[in-house]
């Protein structure tokens, strides 16, 4: 128990040296260059108080949760044997993390506002859910898809950088046959799949799957999953909108 508290109040100190830049920063234009008041000093203050407690709590949950439970099942389906059945795994995960990221959600209702402000769609709620929905749903299976191809990758021993480039090389193509609209929504795209929920359960399953497979080097092939999982949502969020 006492251990558990040193961890946490070092973790805590951590957060606190993480965020104290941008607090400075802030304080400097707000106080030097704006020469401004802070208003409501003690609201701010305990919003400084949550989010060093959240990162805290956030990032001793992956290193006690998240991260062993990822490695733990990347070395179980490696031990048994079952390539289909890691693939599955590979895309459910991909896939299931996705939908639940907070950060597509957030950026697939604004979309769809968006696309309903500039008459891309019906100005309706049911137009708007529709078109949200099917934005969140293309990024998701292109992440299922990239983990996938990223475990392929670590069995199969291939090196990372010439699919990347083959990858962007592919965009660069799409882009040039996307519809304006959607061009700056699906390169965002492949920014906001990889937020809290996303990396943290891929990564370890990238390193785990690496330090299970014989001949494979846990450093060299066990990252390079979240890079699939930024590049494929471009390609699918803009083939969403070719279709669409």
């Amino acid at each position: 128990m006492l251990v558990t508290l040193r961890k946490l109040l070092a973790a805590m100190v951590g957060s606190l040296r993480d965020l104290a830049p941008i607090l400075i920063v802030v304080a400097f234009f707000q106080i030097v260059v704006l020469q401004q008041p802070v208003e409501d000093i003690g609201r701010m203050l305990a919003g400084v108080v949550f989010i060093v407690l959240g990162l805290t709590f956030f990032i001793h949950g992956l290193e006690q949760g998240l991260f062993p439970i990822g490695e733990s099942m990347a070395h179980a389906f490696a031990r048994k044997g079952s390539i289909a059945w890691l693939l599955i795994f590979a895309f459910a995960l991909g896939f299931g993390t996705t939908v639940a990221e907070p950060a597509l959600l957030a950026v697939a209702d604004e979309a769809a506002s968006v696309a309903a402000d500039g008459n891309m769609i019906p100005d309706s709620d049911a137009a708007r859910a529709r078109y949200a929905f099917g934005l969140r749903m293309a990024v998701a299976l292109s992440v299922g898809f990239a983990i996938v191809l990223g475990v392929i990758r670590i069995i199969k021993g291939w090196p990372i950088q010439y699919l990347i480039i083959g990858g962007y090389v592919l965009i660069v193509v799409i882009t040039a046959f996307a519809p304006s609209e959607i061009i700056g929504i699906a390169y965002d795209s492949g920014g906001v799949t990889t937020s809290t929920i996303t990396v943290p359960l891929v990564t370890a399953l990238g390193v785990g799957l690496a330090s299970s497979v014989r001949g494979r080097n846990p450093m060299i092939d066990g990252f390079g999953l979240i890079a699939f999982a930024s590049l494929t949502p471009m390609m699918f969020v803009m083939i969403y909108g070719i279709l669409l």
